[in-house]
C-alpha cells in the first residue's frame, strides 16, 4: 500500500467522522424539539480500488443520512389528532351550549313554566283579582325572556361558529400553500440523490397542523412529495395547492372547493363546527320552537273560548299575539289591561274555568307523548348527553393518542445518552484518523532523508 493511499484513506476518514458527528451534534441539538425526527448515519466501506490484481481498500463513507420514523405511527397519529381536535371542539362549544338552559334552576325554562301553568291555577281561584292577573302577566312575561334568550344565545354562538369556521378554512389554505412549497423543495432535493430529512420533518409538522383542522388522506409520488385529498377533494401536490371556500347554503354550513365540489369531512375542529352548525344547534332550536308553538296554540285555544271581566265581557281573544323571532308575544292589549284576560267560561266575573283548564295544559301530553316539560326536560338531557359524549370522546382519543406519541418518540425521538455515546464512539474514531495522517507524515519523512 502507497502512502498516498494512506492518506487518502486518513483524510477520507477525518472528512466522514467529522460529518457524523455533525448529525449527532443536530439530534442532540433538537433532542427537546417535538417536531425532529432522530437522524442516523450509515458508514459503509468505500468502493475498492484493483491494483496489481489485489482489491485495495479505500477507507470509509458516510452511505447515508437515515430518518428515523414509522409511516405507519405518522397516519394513525395524523388520524387521532384529527379525532381528538373534533371531541375537543365539540366539548368546549356543547359546555357554552349547557350553560344557556340554566338547568336545574327556577329561572330555567322549566320553573318559569311551572311559575305560568301555577299563576292560571292561583286565578282560577279568584278570577277577579288584578294581582293575580298580572301575576299571569308576569310569569308570561319571565317565559317569553327566557326563551327568547336561550335563541339569542344560540343565534350568537351559530354566529361565532361560522366566523371560527372561515377562520379555519384560511388557515387550511395557507397549510395547504406551505405544503405545496415543501413538496417542491423536497421533490428537487429528492431528485438529486439527497434525502431531505429536516424539510420532511417539517412538512410532517405542517400536515399534522393541517390534520387538526380536517380529515386528510395522505400519499405519496416517487419523488417523495405528499399528495392530500380533504373529504374527497384533491387538496395539494408538488404542481397544485386549493383553495377552499366556506358555502352557507339553505342554512347549512360546509366547505368547499374553489370549483364548488363539497369535502365530506368527518373530523377535526372544521367537522366539529359544522356538525354543531348544521346538526346539533338546529335540534336544539327546533325543540324549543316545538315547544314555543305548543304554549301559543294550547294556551289560545282554549283562552279565545274564554269571556274577560270587562263590560260587557269579550271573547275570542288571544292571549299570546304568536311566537315570533324566538319570542313568545303577549297580546298588546291584555299587556294594557289585564282585565282583558278570559278566564270565565260563561261570562261571570267569579268563573275561573278557562284558567283552571289552562293550569291544566302542565299535565297534559302535548308534544310527541310528552307534556311540554317532559319535552324541555328531554330537551336538556340531549344537550347533556351530547357534552358527556364529546368529553367521553375526548378522554377516549386522547389516551390513544398519548400511546401512539409514546410510540412515535420511541422511533423517532432522541436520546441524549445514546447520542453521547455515538459522539464518543466518532471522536475515537477521529482522533484514530488523526494519528493515521501522523504515521503517513513520519513514513514521508523517512523516505525524504533516505534521498
Amino acid at each position: 500500500m502507497s502512502v498516498s493511499r494512506i492518506l487518502d484513506i486518513a483524510k477520507r476518514s477525518l472528512m466522514t467522522y467529522q460529518n457524523a458527528l455533525s448529525v449527532t451534534s443536530h439530534n442532540i441539538a433538537n433532542a427537546s424539539n417535538p417536531d425532529y425526527s432522530r437522524q442516523r448515519v450509515l458508514l459503509s466501506a468505500e468502493t475498492p480500488e484493483i491494483n496489481a490484481g489485489f482489491f485495495w481498500g479505500t477507507g470509509v463513507t458516510l452511505s447515508s443520512i437515515s430518518r428515523m420514523t414509522d409511516e405507519l405511527i405518522v397516519r394513525q397519529t395524523n388520524s387521532y389528532t384529527s379525532k381528538l381536535s373534533y371531541s375537543d371542539k365539540q366539548a368546549e362549544l356543547l359546555g357554552q351550549v349547557e350553560q344557556f338552559f340554566s338547568e336545574p334552576s327556577d329561572q330555567g325554562v322549566s320553573g318559569l313554566l311551572d311559575k305560568f301553568f301555577n299563576s292560571w291555577q292561583s286565578l282560577s281561584v279568584n278570577p277577579a283579582s288584578t294581582a293575580l292577573r298580572n301575576d299571569v302577566v308576569n310569569s308570561a312575561k319571565s317565559l317569553s325572556l327566557k326563551i327568547q334568550d336561550i335563541n339569542n344565545n344560540l343565534s350568537i354562538v351559530k354566529s361565532s361558529i361560522a366566523a371560527g369556521f372561515r377562520d379555519k378554512v384560511n388557515q387550511i389554505n395557507a397549510l395547504l400553500q406551505d405544503i405545496k412549497n415543501l413538496n417542491v423543495q423536497i421533490a428537487g432535493v429528492t431528485y438529486a440523490g439527497q434525502t431531505p430529512n429536516d424539510l420532511l420533518d417539517k412538512r410532517d409538522k405542517s400536515i399534522n397542523e393541517l390534520s387538526k383542522l380536517v380529515d386528510v388522506n395522505v400519499t405519496y409520488n416517487n419523488n417523495n412529495s405528499a399528495m392530500i385529498s380533504i373529504g374527497g377533494v384533491f387538496a395539494v401536490d408538488s404542481n397544485f395547492a386549493a383553495v377552499f371556500d366556506v358555502s352557507t347554503q339553505d342554512g347549512q354550513i360546509s366547505l368547499i372547493s374553489s370549483d364548488n365540489k363539497a369535502a365530506s369531512i368527518s373530523s377535526g375542529e372544521l367537522s366539529a363546527f359544522a356538525d354543531l352548525y348544521n346538526k346539533n344547534i338546529k335540534s336544539y332550536q327546533d325543540d324549543i320552537d316545538a315547544i314555543a308553538n305548543q304554549i301559543v296554540s294550547s294556551v289560545n285555544s282554549l283562552h279565545s273560548a274564554g269571556y274577560s271581566i270587562e263590560n260587557p265581557p269579550q271573547t275570542g281573544i288571544n292571549f299570546f299575539d304568536g311566537y315570533i323571532d324566538g319570542k313568545l308575544v303577549i297580546n298588546a292589549d291584555i299587556l294594557s289591561n289585564v282585565r282583558k284576560i278570559a278566564v270565565s267560561s260563561d261570562g261571570t266575573s267569579g268563573n275561573g274555568d278557562i284558567a283552571k283548564s289552562i293550569s291544566e295544559l302542565a299535565d297534559q301530553k302535548l308534544i310527541d307523548g310528552s307534556t311540554l316539560s317532559e319535552k324541555y326536560s328531554l330537551l336538556v338531557n340531549k344537550v347533556g348527553s351530547d357534552k358527556q359524549s364529546a368529553d367521553n370522546m375526548s378522554a377516549s382519543n386522547n389516551l390513544v393518542l398519548n400511546q401512539l406519541q409514546n410510540q412515535k418518540n420511541s422511533v423517532s425521538g432522541v436520546s441524549v445518552d445514546e447520542e453521547m455515546t455515538n459522539v464518543l464512539k466518532y471522536q475515537r474514531a477521529y482522533d484514530a484518523s488523526a494519528k493515521l495522517i501522523k504515521v503517513a507524515d513520519e513514513l514521508f519523512q523517512t523516505l525524504l532523508d533516505m534521498v
